[in-house]
């Protein structure tokens, strides 16, 4: 296949799964805003949203203040932001358009369709009038081209470049929402690595009456952060109790069958490498496939005594050295 072909393939599914990711932000951030806060915490909250994609300074250059209303419009519709949704299911649909011989029909036709409904949706208002309804839909759109996608390739190094992309794009985003969401809870990224005591101390708050406002506030911080991922319901299959941090973090790093994992995400990375392998790309694969298996065979327990932070942000450190050896190997090189 051809490197720019490869290149168009990689980057249109990342895109889409990026504006997905970025709706899912907005959406339960939204939500979580019609609870009972204080004007720090409801800042803070709107704040983290700019942090997991690295865009406060890009927000503070256009505007004084961080509110509700403009985080939205940055977010959603701002052509100057990279990462918002607009932007990304234009690239997307750019790039599809690009290897449109690549494509079968019905994946080109959602993109495409995708793109022209986002224009009349904006154009008509419908972020502004019914941000929640928006988030749904590209939510739907971004589901939609996946299944389309899955159901009438051919399983051949077209899908698989797809697929590298999609979910080298969803351990990033995953990764983000839970360093930003650990270190808004503790100030410096450290966890609890101890789940019982924390459990305990809900349970004896619970008894004497006391710290009700502070346990909600945790219990929807973290049921928040699940959603986001659509975790919320996997991890009450899983774990069948309180959610406790500790179990977070387990879940949506070392959950083999938690699909936005880091490790699930990894090994799909890791196993579609191998099947669109060069003469160049070994080391590529021995890059990923170790991070594979540290993630496959690590404890909870080790991550967070360590710092979850620090784990985290040499986590994301690996994903963007495997993404610019992805592109040297098999792609346009950046520089291009």
């Amino acid at each position: 296949m051809l490197s720019r072909t490869a290149d168009n393939l990689f980057w249109m599914c990342r895109y889409i799964e990026r504006a997905e990711n970025t709706a899912r932000m907005l959406d339960v951030n939204l939500q979580m805003s019609l609870l009972p806060q204080d004007a720090q915490t409801r800042e803070g909250s709107w704040n983290a949203v700019l942090r997991i994609s690295e865009l406060q300074g890009l927000y503070r250059a256009k505007h004084d203040v961080i509110s509700p209303y403009d985080v939205l419009q940055y977010m959603g519709r701002d052509p100057e932001n990279p990462s918002s949704i607009y932007t990304c299911m234009r690239a997307a649909r750019e790039n599809a358009r690009a290897v449109r011989g690549s494509l079968t029909t019905e994946v080109w036709e959602t993109y495409n369709t995708t793109w022209l409904e986002l224009l009349k949706h904006l154009h008509t208002g419908l972020l502004e009038r019914n941000p929640g309804e928006f988030f749904e839909w590209v939510k739907f759109r971004s589901h939609l081209a996946r299944g389309v996608t899955i159901g009438t390739m051919l399983e051949d190094e077209a899908l698989y470049f797809l697929r590298i992309g999609m979910h080298l794009e969803r351990a990033d985003n995953t990764a983000r929402m839970l360093d930003v969401k650990f270190h808004e809870r503790d100030g410096n990224g450290a966890a609890t690595a101890n789940g019982s005591q924390q459990q305990q101390q809900q349970q004896d708050s619970r008894a004497d009456g006391n710290g009700t406002s502070g346990l909600q506030s945790e219990f929807y911080r973290w049921s928040a952060l699940l959603s986001s991922v659509s975790g919320l319901e996997i991890y009450r299959k899983v774990y069948r109790d309180i959610i406790t941090p500790d179990r977070v973090a387990e879940l949506l790093i070392l959950h083999p069958d938690m699909p936005r994992s880091l490790l699930a995400s990894m090994r799909a990375v890791s196993e579609d490498l191998a099947r669109v392998s060069n003469q160049r790309s070994t080391e590529t694969q021995r890059r990923a496939g170790m991070l594979c298996a540290e993630l496959q065979f690590g404890r909870v327990e080790d991550i967070l005594h360590s710092g979850l932070h620090q784990y985290l942000e040499h986590f994301l450190d690996r994903i963007n050295d495997l993404g610019n050896r992805i592109s040297q190997d098999f792609l346009v090189p950046l520089s291009a």
